[in-house]
């Protein structure tokens, strides 16, 4: 159910100006010299396990030298050559728990990481190039189709294009850029970001997006896997899993992922749905963003629900901070029974149990109480959509679990298709681990089409 079902509801009643405001940069730039103070604190280790730990690969070490150097293009081209989304990733990326979890300033006498992620930040915002920083080889002849402009797509798109192979991307959306266009909280990624990124990575030459296309209707594997010489499928999780409940369907019930996509692609704030009291269901980021966003927006009460205790959550420590901040009530050990419905069949709250470990079972109580609300936003994962499957050659894809089974290669069991990014089971759900598979993909395809010009 897509957001028009929550037509019923007001509007904020705060100016589009003063609403705007309430989604600006969450962590505010650093300044030339805040950047230069915070480059020279790091201690530019030798086999730096900040480094070693980036998903991407990317020289953390060195990059920060080249800002206290004041080579600030250099920083960036570093920080790029892994990974192309550097600019979003260090926006998003959750760097208390990777690199600057491992900083080793956390163990002398400041206590303090090194600010990694805002001095990331701060090279690729501040970088001039005169052209684009990567050049492509010379042409290979070959032409690879990706379906999916998300970040795993694009970054295989790029690399696959620096190697010298044309590209073409399908997308189903008006636009590129999948969950850092659509789905990431608004505060995290200002000023249309996500569009000036792609912007910036199409500038090598060699990509060409088709937007609208969606496979299993106006477009086909087969078809792909005829007509070009590679096929990458980056489709990312586009289907928001069940609570299991009656009333799942009633108005006022929808998924987080729809309304922040909405409210991402509003010109105007003042124009969206907000209800006087809203629930979300989750623990994860996407629980967090939402709702700390419609507490912003001019809810009155907004209450996050989790069926277990904080440290289980996946949402990381800050942003549970960023809740709390933000004047979200958070309730643990406690999972949906019922959703309450109102004369008319809309959603009027919900009935919660409350729950407990019994060894390593979650159970129930058998206590209940009742949350008051206009809407309940889901937020409890995402599934491979099916409907991405219904394609027939698609459907010949192995899975693992509810994602597509991949090598180390990422390639499929389908000999030229290859997929990567969230819709395959490897690594975590992240921006930056999408980049990197896209790529590490974009290296295989690059080799096995050469092994076969080479064999031939």
């Amino acid at each position: 159910m897509m957001i028009e079902s929550l037509s019923y509801l007001p509007h904020p009643t705060l100016p589009s100006e003063e609403l705007a405001g309430h989604f600006t940069d969450l962590a505010p730039p650093l300044t030339a010299r805040q950047a230069a103070i915070e480059s020279a604190r790091c201690l530019y280790c030798y086999d730096a396990p900040c480094s070693r730990i980036c998903p991407s690969e990317i020289d953390v070490a060195s990059f920060i030298r080249n800002i206290h150097d004041k080579n600030i293009n250099g920083a960036a081209a570093g920080i790029l050559k892994q990974n192309i989304l550097g600019g979003s990733c260090a926006r998003v990326c959750p760097t208390e728990i990777l690199c600057e979890d491992v900083c080793v300033r956390n163990h002398d006498a400041e206590g303090q990481p090194v600010k990694i992620g805002l001095l990331q930040r701060y090279a690729v915002d501040h970088a001039h190039f005169a052209a684009h920083p990567f050049k492509r080889a010379a042409a290979t002849g070959k032409t690879i189709a990706i379906v999916g402009a998300g970040p795993a797509g694009l970054s295989c798109a790029h690399r696959l294009a620096m190697l010298g192979h044309d590209v073409v991307i399908f997308e189903k959306e008006d636009k590129a850029g999948g969950l850092n266009e659509y789905g990431i909280a608004k505060y995290k990624l200002t000023d249309d970001f996500a569009q000036k990124e792609v912007a910036f990575l199409l500038g090598i030459g060699g990509i060409e997006i088709r937007c609208r296309q969606v496979l299993g209707e106006n477009l086909q594997l087969r078809d792909l896997h005829a007509q070009y010489d590679a096929v990458f499928l980056g489709l990312g999780l586009g289907a928001s899993r069940k609570l299991g409940l009656t009333g799942e369907d009633a108005p006022g019930l929808l998924a987080a992922v729809d309304y922040i996509a909405a409210l991402r692609q509003a010109d105007d704030l003042s124009s969206l749905p907000v209800p006087k009291r809203a629930i979300v269901i989750g623990a994860g980021n996407t629980a967090i963003d939402m709702a700390v966003q419609i507490q912003r927006l001019g809810a009155e009460e907004v209450t996050l629900v989790y069926r277990r205790g904080f440290d289980a959550m996946t949402a990381t420590h800050h942003e549970q901070d960023i809740a709390k901040a933000n004047q979200v009530r958070m309730l643990t050990w406690a999972q949906p029974q019922q959703v309450l419905l109102d004369a008319e069949g809309k959603v009027a709250g919900m009935r919660f149990e409350k729950t407990r470990m019994e060894g390593t079972r979650l159970a129930g109580t058998g206590e209940t109480f009742e949350v008051a609300a206009e809407t309940i936003f889901k937020a409890i994962g995402q599934s491979l959509a099916s409907e991405a499957l219904h394609d027939p050659m698609a459907a010949l894809l192995k899975r693992d679990g509810d994602k597509i089974a991949v090598d180390a290669g990422f390639r499929t069991v389908l000999p030229g298709i290859y997929a990567g990014g969230d819709c395959v089971a490897p690594g975590q759900d992240l921006t930056v681990q999408a980049v990197q598979h896209g790529k590490l993909a974009a290296l295989a395809i690059h080799h096995d089409l050469i092994s076969k010009v080479e064999a031939a």
